[in-house]
């Protein structure tokens, strides 16, 4: 659905009540389903015979089909990038402070298109699917996949929308690979190519920190070989495991020094610790808690899957390791992001790109922003951070000739 025009108050289909709408949300929103039945050949060599790609979109397709931006998810996110989910009040979109009207990503102005890709598990076809072959869930039989095959698919959609060329495709991490793969291997669909807080490929640091979450999920006893779907149960323990990994890595030392310190729990009634392993210092309870959370809604089987899209992504593979040849083929003018304490994917990555980019005489703006937040700085409130993007997109938008920025933004009417 496109969500354009929403009154002050939503209304909750499943309790009738009046649901507040935010200055510059794009109100209550659903998921459009699209199934494709051509089958889809992934760079394993392995077949998908048909598959369902959840979306949801905000704004409106001009008649030109020439404002319609691409946003492209990260590891644990979906198609639900903005609004507020029709089906639960409190489910935000995950990048809702970008995306809305008179935002950086303005949707007054452009057509924009979240979408969960396939081996996800919030809609779109993954292992939790039923195999048409088999009548059962997928289950580790599902295919492998990368970036590349994501971005495939993505180009179809783009198709059923009758979107020839995206005036930009964006994201953060995960989503900023498939951002670069749009550049490299659609160059004639894409305007605009924008990559924050991502990287060409990942460091061998990067793959372990994979491989340990990965190790977590499968070596639990209700992993099953991946099947644990016939068994109704669920890893949980691997799972939550690997999310306290994954969690460590996407804070600074100086966030979680600051949110946590090393700060201890209330001591027992007479005022002494009890020294053992149970949860005893302030950010060991804050991962605890953020892995069992993750445990009761992410898919095992998909964590396995994208984390080893993750691995395998490097364009320079077949081009001796040179990322600047890899990118001769794009053709968009590109906008990268990096924050300062992103020791997942440094700045350093970021500026890789951008030299190869300026070999290849390509325009490229960068900005390199001074935050303390660690990786996860790309899904927060950053004045600076927001303004760049912002601009970018006027610029976007005073090409294609889209109508001006509002400048004052209340509630929708």
């Amino acid at each position: 659905m496109a969500a354009i025009s929403v009154p002050e108050f939503s209304t909750d289909v499943s309790t009738s009540t009046p649901i507040p709408v935010p200055p510059g949300s794009v109100g209550l929103v659903s998921p459009q389903f699209i199934t494709f039945n051509e089958p889809l050949r992934l760079t394993s060599g392995q077949v998908l015979p048909s598959y369902e790609l959840a979306v949801e979109t905000y704004g409106v397709l001009n008649a030109q089909r020439n404002n319609a931006v691409l946003i492209c998810h990260a590891l644990n996110a979906s198609h639900h990038v903005a609004g507020i989910s029709a089906s639960d009040p409190k489910d935000i979109g995950w990048w809702d402070n970008m995306v809305g009207p008179g935002k950086a990503v303005d949707t007054d102005r452009f057509f924009v298109i979240g979408v969960n890709n396939i081996g996800s598990c919030f809609g779109s076809t993954g292992p939790a699917s039923i195999n048409p072959e088999t009548g059962l869930p997928w289950g580790a039989a599902f295919p492998m996949l990368t970036v590349e095959d994501w971005v495939q698919a993505q180009a179809r959609l783009a198709d059923h929308f009758g979107i020839s060329k995206l005036a930009a495709v964006m994201g953060g991490s995960l989503g900023g690979m498939q951002a670069l793969s749009w550049a490299i291997t659609c160059p004639d669909r894409i305007g605009h190519c924008i990559v924050i807080a991502s990287t060409p490929r990942l460091s061998a640091q990067n793959i372990g920190f994979n491989e340990v979450a990965r190790r977590s999920i499968i070596s639990d006893p209700d992993f099953h070989g991946g099947n644990y779907y016939a068994q109704g149960c669920v890893p949980k323990h691997g799972l939550s495991v690997a999310r306290m990994v994954g969690h460590i890595t996407y804070l600074s030392d100086d966030d979680m020094a600051e949110k946590f310190g090393r700060t201890q729990r209330a001591p027992a009634d007479n005022g002494e610790f009890h020294y053992g392993y149970d949860v005893e210092f302030e950010v060991e309870s804050y991962l605890r808690y953020q892995g069992e959370k993750f445990s009761t809604y992410f898919d095992a089987n998909t964590y396995l899957l994208i984390t080893r899209a993750l691995d395998y992504f490097d364009p320079s593979r077949n081009h001796g390791g040179d990322l600047a040849r890899a990118m001769e083929s794009a053709k968009a003018d590109f906008l990268l992001v990096s924050f300062s304490t992103d020791w997942r994917f440094p700045p350093a990555r970021s500026r890789e790109i951008v030299r190869s980019l300026l070999k290849n005489k390509r325009a490229v703006t960068y900005a390199e922003i001074d935050a303390p937040h660690g990786h996860d700085a790309f899904l927060l409130d950053d004045a600076r951070y927001h303004a760049v993007v912002q601009g970018y997109y006027d610029r976007i938008a005073a090409k294609l000739g889209l109508p001006e920025r509002t400048q004052t933004k209340g509630v929708l009417a």
